[in-house]
């Protein structure tokens, strides 16, 4: 058995969502961090073990730590102090004098949010948080202004989707007459509409595991199939544990569709 004071031989310690790059498991090996790509048809096959802290990452090097805490202990959580802002504020990060978005994002079938982010990262903020369909409002100067916005919208609309949420829609799609109806009412200068190629006839089932065939990714839940079932993994969810080689041989939970 691994003493808890040496290094695990490997570490979930983060992920990317599939915008600009591929999807991926971030792993750290030896205080060094190399990536699990995501791509379709990818085939994963570890074990999860213990699970504690993530650490620290700086570019490719990784500081280990041992704390309890999963995915993070408070030594190594950022407090975001946008997190809950609603405007009134002094602007504390050289950032909020940029030019911001604000928008909605909609989840199948007919879940809804408003949210902020920097005009230029709009797309990529939708891709990441999985939006199926999007809509820009409008443009303003800065950040505080935009989360005055923001919470006006939001005390209508809401301005958080749980995981759990999103996933119990994978296997449908926006309900256009919903959509066109929000659209009519805020009248945004622009929408999107995205497709993540998952192809679901069923709904996926809520998962934690680094074992089966990558089906996608959508913001930062990958589309795992294991033997014969469709499985949906929050990828935050996995960053804190170690990983052996092997699959995982527990019994999991198995969907209809694997029975067709």
């Amino acid at each position: 058995m691994r003493l808890r004071d040496e290094p695990p031989d490997v570490q979930v310690v983060g992920y990317r969502a599939r915008v600009d790059e591929h999807a991926a498991l971030l792993l750290a090996e030896d205080g060094r961090v190399t990536t699990e790509r995501l791509d379709p048809d990818t085939e994963l096959s570890y074990t999860l073990g213990e699970r504690h802290c993530a650490g620290a990452v700086d570019d490719d090097r990784h500081f280990q730590c041992d704390n309890d805490s999963a995915p993070y202990c408070p030594e190594h959580t950022d407090i975001w102090p946008c997190a809950r802002c609603t405007g009134e504020c002094n602007k504390p990060l050289d950032t909020c004098d940029e030019e911001h978005a604000v928008y909605l994002a909609a989840f199948a079938p007919d879940v809804i949010k408003v949210g902020v982010t920097r005009s230029w990262r709009l797309e990529t903020r939708l891709r990441e948080q999985g939006a199926d369909r999007a809509a820009h409002l409008r443009t303003v100067a800065d950040g505080r202004i935009a989360r005055q916005f923001e919470a006006d919208i939001a005390t209508e609309l809401g301005d958080r989707v749980r995981v759990p949420t999103k996933i119990s829609g994978f296997d449908q799609s926006v309900d256009a007459d919903w959509w066109a109806s929000l659209c009519e009412r805020y009248d945004p200068l622009s929408t999107y509409d995205f497709e993540y190629g998952l192809s679901l006839s069923d709904r996926p089932m809520a998962e934690t595991l680094a074992t089966g065939t990558v089906r996608g990714t959508k913001g930062r839940v990958a589309v795992l199939e294991n033997n014969g079932s469709v499985y949906a993994v929050d990828l935050r969810q996995l960053v804190g544990y170690e990983l052996t080689d092997g699959g995982t041989d527990r019994d999991l939970q198995s969907s209809l569709g694997a029975f067709g």
